[in-house]
């Protein structure tokens, strides 16, 4: 299992995605589920994976050889007009992959499924962020829905749906974030560190800011124990249920 996030804001876009995969308690590794691809200062794109590992491997490896040898039957996300586009040919090649999965003699198709949360920004059009599904449709977020998970999403969601504001800036976004992400680790220990993080500005089409937060880390550290005691507090800080009689 995984926890990714990709969120919307009047300044941009920030991603958070953990790093644990595993097959069992007895079977536990770590590897990247973030993925960029930049030109700076004409486009910028990042995927969140989340689901089969091999299924999403399979999809980022075919995404890297096509923006080396791009052709008309397979375009390259770093040629396409518009993110819009872009989610078009990653949902196609993930919808594509997974069916060769299932061809090739698996026993039931979900075996194979994944799902993706693609967000970026090319030059001349705003921030766009878009969930792709293993059928390969997507829908895009918007005022309404502003933030997308995927992967162990149930516990982290309470506090994103309570705390996001569109107008929160990126070092507030990312506190909520962590606090989210702090949330599942606990819950589910399917979903560990490290946490990958990173930062698209508005209008910059680049990467502004990318970071690894680590087991150790001191902040993390402070803001895991932090809001432990804050919850403790407001608990007893609640008016008593009263008993009848």
């Amino acid at each position: 299992m995984t926890y990714c996030v990709g969120m919307q804001l009047d300044a941009g876009l920030i991603f958070m995605s953990d790093t644990r995969t595993n097959a069992g308690v007895d079977n536990i590794s770590t590897f990247r589920k973030m993925f960029c691809w930049q030109i700076p200062g004409e486009r910028v794109i990042t995927i969140l994976t989340a689901g089969n590992l091999a299924t999403t491997q399979s999809v980022i490896s075919q995404l890297e050889e096509r923006g080396k040898h791009p052709s008309e039957r397979r375009p390259s996300i770093l040629k396409a007009p518009s993110m819009f586009q872009i989610a078009n040919i990653v949902g196609e090649t993930l919808r594509d992959t997974i069916s060769r999965g299932a061809m090739a003699g698996a026993q039931a198709e979900s075996r194979f499924d994944a799902t993706m949360i693609l967000g970026g920004q090319i030059l001349g059009m705003p921030p766009r962020l878009f969930l792709i599904y293993p059928e390969g449709n997507f829908i895009e977020a918007s005022p309404d829905t502003p933030f997308f998970q995927s992967g162990e999403t149930k516990y982290g969601r309470p506090i994103l749906v309570r705390a996001y504001e569109p107008g929160m800036s990126f070092a507030e976004a990312a506190k909520l974030l962590l606090v989210s992400f702090d949330s599942t680790l606990k819950a589910n220990l399917s979903v560990g560190l490290p946490f990958d993080l990173q930062i698209v500005p508005a209008g910059e089409c680049r990467v502004g800011y990318e970071t690894r937060i680590e087991t150790n880390d001191p902040y993390f550290t402070e803001i895991s124990k932090g809001w432990s005691e804050a919850l403790k507090q407001a608990f007893k800080s609640l008016p008593p249920y009263v008993l009848p009689g």
